[in-house]
């Protein structure tokens, strides 16, 4: 994909030479170093594993991703919001989960509706206080409205279309003002794709494919720093773990296996509520900001990326809503490792000691200030609901399911009252659960159910939307024979164009 390479770089250079520091000086309880208003990357990766980037120090397939990491903090107990496309990008645009911002499964090619406009995304907020936004869309836009396996993207499924961006994106472009860019991958999504002039192998495709990717991250990177843009922060990231079906074209999970729900039948990753499904790399790289080489194992979500950009450009979001997501700034800038907190816990000391008689006498100290929730993603029970909690190193399972496995099968969906609950400081592979009849379970289980209840009736009381899922062939994007994915009719119209216009028609009347 060298040519793609090429066309990000030539894309970015074009952007960054309209988007000059804008000065602003501002009060916030996280000050950073500078005044200039911060410029903010973020990339998203699809489909990609825990275990795809920084677990084999000798690994030089992404030299890039590596670099970053080096230059900045990674975080290792990171997840996405979600572990299916819609509703984790969803989140992480609002900062909400799917039950309050009303995506809770994937949108289709068909699809008439999308985010709902009752929801607000960081690119509105931050545009609307003087920042250029920019997809890879808001002010401007490049790119594919739906995955690339759909419609006509099948083969080759380009990471980006091989027409131009639309005309009207160009009149937007606008100086002196800091900018958002977000780049949402199609890597490492089937169907995979990798430099055209390497002669790859099945066996070879996912791991030239990472790179492929790591090259247009490695574009970016160098489009920054072409422009002396250090005041810049790039967050990498995924949007789910990897999509197990696809055999030697799923990625890696790394330790997360899921073995409880292997055992029983089906996949532990993409689309389960397993550790496999939504744990996912990640890694902030801020220049003089954020101190380089460092790790950070705080409990981090997706989500925090949405109140975390809006604290360092000194931006408030609305005041009308409840959000799940939490301002990082003291884990990125601070050194900070507490990451989300458990809404009833925050005012009792951070561990419990309690002893367990065996043979030996124990003494377990039973941290569960951190607390997260995982939404079913369409392996087992209702799109979106909050039956997977998340307790510092406990997790709960209320219900089970596996999602297609690589060769067929999938787990059958269980429900578990009293939940499944396992420790992951001990069995990060989720293999055993917790001893139900144990005084750790028991303590456990009475934080885990009043967590769940207390958050359940947040969402309850609080202002919601609904997103609609109705689909409409005449809502299928038409495309050129010759230009995969390309929407933007330029100068005479194709007899394809025709025929889609002509049934787009048809189907209004």
């Amino acid at each position: 994909m060298a040519e793609a390479g090429v066309c990000v770089l030539l894309t970015l250079c074009s952007l960054f030479s309209g988007l000059v520091y804008y000065t602003t000086f501002f009060e916030r309880g996280n000050t950073i170093k500078t005044k200039e208003r911060p410029n903010f990357i973020i990339i998203l990766a699809d489909d990609i594993g825990w275990g795809d980037l920084w677990t084999n120090e000798s690994d030089h397939t992404t030299p890039w991703l590596n670099l970053l990491k080096l230059e900045g903090k990674r975080f290792t107990d990171f997840h996405s919001p979600a572990s299916t496309c819609s509703p984790s990008r969803a989140a992480l645009l609002t900062g909400r989960h799917g039950l309050r911002n009303g995506v809770t499964h994937n949108f289709a090619k068909g699809s008439v509706g999308g985010l709902p406009l009752t929801e607000t995304t960081f690119a509105q907020l931050l545009q609307d206080a003087g920042y250029y936004t920019a997809m890879i869309g808001f002010d401007y836009y490049l790119g594919i409205p739906y995955s690339n396996d759909m419609g006509c993207t099948d083969k080759p499924g380009f990471d980006l279309p091989s027409c131009f961006p639309c005309e009207q994106s160009k009149c937007s472009r606008k100086k002196g003002k800091p900018f958002l860019l977000y780049v949402a991958l199609a890597h490492m999504h089937v169907p995979l794709f990798h430099n055209r002039f390497l002669n790859v192998t099945a066996k070879e495709a996912y791991s030239a494919s990472l790179t492929d990717m790591d090259s247009l991250v490695g574009s970016i990177k160098l489009a920054t720093e072409a422009f002396c843009m250090n005041n810049t922060l790039i967050w990498f990231t995924g949007d789910n773990g990897p999509w197990e079906k696809k055999c030697e074209f799923a990625g890696n999970p790394g330790p997360f296996l899921g073995k409880w729900q292997i055992s029983r039948g089906g996949g532990s990753a993409k689309r389960t509520t397993w550790e496999g499904g939504h744990r996912v790399p990640s890694v902030a790289v801020w220049p003089g900001n954020i101190s380089p080489n460092t790790t950070s194992d705080a409990l981090l979500s997706g989500m925090d990326i949405f109140p975390t950009i809006l604290s360092l450009a000194g931006v408030d979001p609305p005041q009308d809503r409840h959000y799940d997501g939490i301002d990082i700034t003291p884990v990125l800038l601070h050194g900070s490792d507490t990451g989300h907190k458990a809404r009833l816990l925050l005012d009792i000391c951070h561990s419990l000691t309690f002893r367990i008689k065996n043979r030996m006498t124990t003494t377990i100290a039973v941290f569960y200030n951190q607390s997260l929730m995982h939404p079913n993603s369409g392996a087992a029970g209702q799109f979106g609901d909050l039956q997977t909690l998340r307790l510092g190193r406990y997790k709960a399972f209320y219900i089970t399911g596996g999602a297609e496995a690589c060769g067929g099968g999938s787990g059958k969906q269980e429900l578990h009252d009293p939940p499944l609950i396992f420790n992951l400081d001990t069995d990060e592979a989720e293999e055993t659960p917790m001893d139900p009849t144990s005084e750790e379970y028991q303590l456990i289980l009475q934080k885990v159910e009043r967590e769940r209840e207390v958050l359940l009736w947040d969402i309850a009381t609080d202002n919601v939307s609904t997103a609609d899922y109705t689909v409409s062939q005449s809502a299928v994007p038409c495309c050129q024979p010759k230009n995969p994915a390309c929407r933007c009719n330029r100068g005479k119209q194709t007899a394809q164009d025709h025929i889609c216009l002509k049934a787009s028609n048809d189907n209004d009347l």
